[in-house]
């Protein structure tokens, strides 16, 4: 067993009886639909699910979880997803999915918002490893892009997966990819791109996540809000 399926073993031995539980998108939210759709089985563990991709949704039916359609919630148990970057006060870096408005939806949405990482996802601050994910409105992205070139940050178009054309969202927005100056707290990047016209949503999670479970050399170290808890095998 790897870390990621570790983490996800241990996150879904934590979902109770009688939770709407969101699914994330991604190699670790596939690893903890498994462990849940087990647990679902082989104890008769009386859940629902809400997905926060197409992706996870199929993954989640075929593995015969019970799946409501995002318009049928306003508010869930938990939400459980990876991150691509994490720092030390649980701010999170997401996007490299491009379904920034259904993921931070579900992790607005629930009460507790479980993240589950490696030890490589750690950072010492956000897009440390990788640049800001940046949804646009297809028709406000060379504006978007010149405001933040005045703040100082290299932007470019994310391209899709074959490089023919331009990436997507599931929301049908544009991505900007953007590169800040590490001067810049977190905190200031997402209160600036939350008040910019064109940015539908972007990477940056603050305050949103509740538990981080990491795993590493076959442990799993779980920081919640109130702490560090302890690390189990």
């Amino acid at each position: 067993m790897n870390d990621k399926q570790r983490v996800a073993v241990q996150a879904a031995k934590l979902v109770r009886d009688g939770m709407l539980v969101g699914l994330g998108t991604g190699s670790t939210a596939n690893y903890f639909i498994d462990a849940l759709a087990q647990r679902h089985a082989e104890e008769h563990l009386q859940i629902q699910t809400v997905s926060s991709s197409v992706v996870s949704a199929i993954k989640a039916q075929s593995s015969g979880l019970p799946l409501l359609a995002l318009e049928q919630v306003s508010r869930i148990d938990v939400y459980v997803d990876g991150a691509d970057e994490v720092t030390a006060d649980m701010t999170l870096l997401k996007g490299r999915g491009a379904d920034l408005v259904r993921e931070k939806l579900l992790a607005a949405a629930g009460r507790e918002f479980w993240v589950l990482i490696d030890q490589s996802k750690q950072v010492e601050h956000i897009g440390q490893n990788f640049p800001v994910a940046i949804e646009v409105m297809p028709f406000a992205w060379r504006m978007v892009q010149r405001s933040l070139s005045e703040m100082g940050a290299a932007v470019k178009l994310r391209a899709n997966a074959g490089g023919d054309g331009l990436a997507v969202s599931s929301y049908g927005s544009l991505i900007l990819d953007a590169v800040f100056d590490p001067e810049l707290s977190a905190r200031d990047i997402n209160d600036r791109l939350n008040g910019m016209p064109g940015i539908v949503e972007h990477g940056i999670f603050l305050g949103l996540a509740t538990a981080v479970f990491c795993g590493h050399a076959g442990k799993v170290t779980q920081q919640s809000v109130s702490g560090f808890l302890p690390e189990s095998g």
